[in-house]
């Protein structure tokens, strides 16, 4: 196991932002991540683990040791005539995971289609798109205690899941490393096409009768088309999160913007598109020094090029403020802010 130092973490977030880690290791096997867990020489240094970093913005450098997930490895744990619970290791990249699951008939994750990172960092966020949530099919997952080096099996109670959020994001941020995840897979699948434009998107690929392969290829084309590649421009999906609020608020808002679009919740409340609130606040496709609201999807805020992660948190930041000050209502971000 090779430790570097003073490494630029550049390459390592798909937002570009240019900030150093004091050290930075890759671990391909839990021996190795025992070995820096249980090493006197690392037990008060600052850790990170980072996946794919497609959901995080550096705003400083790292004082302290960066720890890359490389673990890989996809196991069948058990099989019925109707599920298969899939065991995938935290370092396999997502949207492989749903490529492979597709190639065997298995469904439950096609509307997860392109998301970015790791599968070890899907059940910190509870990741989601297009009317589906990773604790739809989630089993449990293994992790492994930063202070103990043991492992610990949690259940999807115990995960906490919420909208974008797990345990992972609140009381036990940092205290774990996602060793691997257990999915529940159905081998005769129900295609979930009610949400946003997967309906529309089929029609005009003309598919007749969907599966679990056109469903990922609509949802493909319709990220394609409003998203930005990290590739070629630098972002971290979306940044916010789309805000909930009460019936009342919302009546009382309605009232004054009448085409606000609203999604219906179980509890009684609204979930509101938080894309649409920026954009009606003029921030989609305007350029604010290196950085800015992209023009396809106010949603996504970008690096155009050399910028801080100070300048991306600073338009954040007055982006938030100028939905308050309209709409009263805050949008939380999204993206893990380090």
């Amino acid at each position: 196991m090779q430790v570097l130092q003073n490494v630029s973490l550049k390459p390592y977030n798909t937002f570009g932002i240019d900030v150093r880690a004091t050290y930075l290791t890759e671990v391909f096997t839990i021996e190795e991540l025992r070995q820096i867990i249980l090493n006197n020489e690392w037990e008060r240094v600052p850790k990170l683990i980072l996946g794919g970093g497609s959901n995080i913005l550096f705003t400083k450098d790292f004082e302290g040791l960066v720890i890359l997930n490389r673990m890989k490895g996809i196991q069948v744990r058990e099989e019925t005539d109707k599920h298969v619970w899939l065991r995938i290791m935290g370092g396999e990249v997502w949207h492989e995971l749903v490529v492979y699951a597709i190639q065997h008939g298995w469904g439950g994750i096609e509307n997860l289609s392109l998301i970015p990172g790791l599968v070890g960092a899907a059940p910190m966020q509870n990741i989601g798109a297009y009317g589906v949530e990773l604790e739809k099919v989630f089993d449990s997952l293994e992790a492994v205690d930063m202070e103990t080096a043991d492992i610990k099996t949690f259940s999807k109670a115990e995960c906490a899941f919420g909208y974008r959020e797990s345990v992972f994001k609140k009381e036990l941020k940092g205290r774990y490393f996602i060793l691997s995840v257990t999915l529940r897979l159905d081998k005769q699948p129900v295609l979930n096409t009610s949400y946003g434009d997967i309906k529309q998107t089929l029609a005009d690929m003309r598919v007749h009768e969907p599966n679990i392969h056109s469903v990922s290829e609509a949802v493909i084309k319709i990220r394609s088309s409003k998203l930005p590649n990290p590739a070629e421009i630098g972002n971290a999906g979306s940044f916010f999160k789309n805000p909930e609020i009460s019936k009342e608020q919302f009546e009382s808002l309605v009232a004054q913007y009448p085409v606000m679009p609203s999604y219906p919740l179980p509890n009684g409340n609204l979930k509101i598109p938080a894309g649409w609130l920026i954009e009606q606040c003029g921030w989609k496709g305007k350029q604010v020094g290196h950085t800015g609201s992209h023009a396809k999807q106010a949603l996504v805020l970008v690096n155009y090029g050399g910028a801080s992660g100070n300048e991306v948190k600073a338009l954040a930041d007055d982006i938030r403020q100028s939905v308050q000050d309209r709409f009263g209502i805050d949008i939380v971000p999204e993206v893990n802010i380090v």
